[in-house]
């Protein structure tokens, strides 16, 4: 249990201290705080909002800076949410990448099938409790809230994993389920914000830019000294690579990538996901939160090791920049994004989850119950983070944007029923 808590303390503690400063500050001194939110750091013609996006984004008194001679201008905002938490996006990535392509990896063979399925579930109950009920509000409440279906489609990955250990014990298969769910649900995630928010216009020749950056600097710093360290047992090439070159050359590609996403109309907080697969990484897993990856010296596990207090500073101030909702915003969509993830998330898992175990024939770990599948439901409908980021590209800034975020907030209220759930279905807890 202490290296879960480890973990949550290091991702996750310090954004909900943002998140809760953000609610105070914005429920006692409103303007003030989202003066500092889209606070102009950098007037340029590169990278950042359009000034006319910016000036409805600050609102009265964004003259004050003028005259304005640039196309665009980098806000505090914008550097935590389009720049910063690329870093908070490529550890996600690199999760579910090793998950993906190294043996004993979490995602694959047919031990994840079932997993699969009930993440499909998890994805599309939500999507269609939230516009289903936004449908029945009316056309007028469906067309403002229809472009946030998926904002309920996020599970929090660290949080579930905590209320998961809690309701079913650390040893209980149910556990391992929901982590597979959990990340996923991560990969879907990434691939819906990259499909369907993208944050301009559409220029997809800019994406030549970050692939032409991903496969250079695997060809060259990866590839090229291993073939040419064949036969050879102390591997001078790749040994020279590693110790003096080291993280630089991914760093760089990373930030051409970040441009090409950029410009691309992409959000550009996925640009670091081009360079992940290009990292040198271990030849097996042992699984997210596993105390044997502290161990692992790859080049992709220490740069990992290397994010995490810096990701831990930018969760914080993600809090602080994207938490800060009046609760005057309660609205239409608060209610929708929380229905969509606390009624949806449940019957979407199950009856995913059962199709696959049953009819599909494709069974489920020894030791979990078909109605295990609803108290995983109701653990992996906490969606906080991505549920905030998510809303955040949605809608723009405005009653809508602020409402949806409440919603993500309130989607804490899961953690509680997921315990009662667990009682009532009389979940017996395994702790080896």
């Amino acid at each position: 249990m202490y290296k879960v808590w480890n973990f949550v303390t290091n991702y996750s503690l310090l954004l909900i201290i943002g998140a809760v400063i953000a609610l105070v500050w914005a429920n006692t001194a409103g303007d003030s705080y989202h003066h500092f939110v889209e606070y102009p750091l950098w007037w340029n013609d590169h990278i950042g909002l359009t000034i006319d996006y910016w000036k409805k984004a600050y609102g009265e008194g964004y003259d004050k800076f003028g005259p304005f001679e640039t196309e665009k201008v980098l806000t505090f905002h914008y550097l935590v949410n389009d720049l910063l938490m690329a870093f908070f996006f490529a550890i996600a990535a690199k999760e579910v990448w090793e998950a993906v392509i190294l043996k004993n990896g979490s995602l694959r063979g047919r031990k994840a099938a079932t997993p699969l399925f009930a993440t499909a579930g998890g994805m599309f109950g939500p999507i269609a409790v939230y516009l289903g009920l936004a449908a029945f509000l009316g056309s007028d409440t469906y067309n403002a809230v229809a472009n946030g279906w998926a904002i309920p489609t996020a599970t929090d990955i660290a949080f579930s994993y905590l209320i998961g250990r809690l309701v079913f014990g650390a040893g209980h298969p149910a556990v391992r389920f929901l982590l597979l769910l959990a990340i996923a649900d991560d990969a879907a995630g990434l691939i819906i914000l990259a499909i369907f928010y993208p944050t301009g216009d559409l220029a997809p020749a800019w994406l030549l830019l970050s692939f032409g950056a991903a496969i250079g600097v695997y060809a060259l710093f990866n590839w090229l000294p291993r073939r040419m360290d064949r036969h050879k047992q102390d591997r001078p090439n790749s040994t020279f690579v590693r110790q003096t070159l080291s993280f630089w050359p991914y760093l760089i590609a990373g930030a051409l990538s970040w441009y090409g996403f950029a410009q691309s109309g992409l959000h550009p907080a996925l640009g670091l996901l081009p360079i992940v697969p290009t990292i040198p990484h271990a030849d097996r897993a042992f699984g997210i939160f596993s105390a044997a990856e502290q161990h692992l010296t790859d080049l992709l596990n220490m740069i990992e090791h290397a994010l995490k207090h810096p990701v831990e500073i930018i969760l914080f101030f993600f809090g602080l920049l994207n938490a800060g909702v009046e609760f005057k915003s309660i609205g239409d969509a608060t209610w929708l994004v929380l229905a969509g993830l606390i009624i949806g998330k449940p019957i979407g898992i199950l009856a995913f989850g059962w199709f696959a175990a049953r009819p599909l024939k494709l069974g489920i770990p020894e030791g979990m119950r078909i109605i295990d599948l609803v108290v995983i439901g109701f653990v992996a409908a906490i969606g906080f983070t991505v549920s905030l980021f998510v809303a955040s590209v949605a809608f723009p800034p405005g009653e809508v944007q602020a409402a949806a975020k409440m919603g993500a907030l309130f989607s804490f209220a899961a953690a509680g029923i997921s315990i009662i759930a667990g009682i009532v279905f009389r979940v017996k807890k395994q702790h080896h």
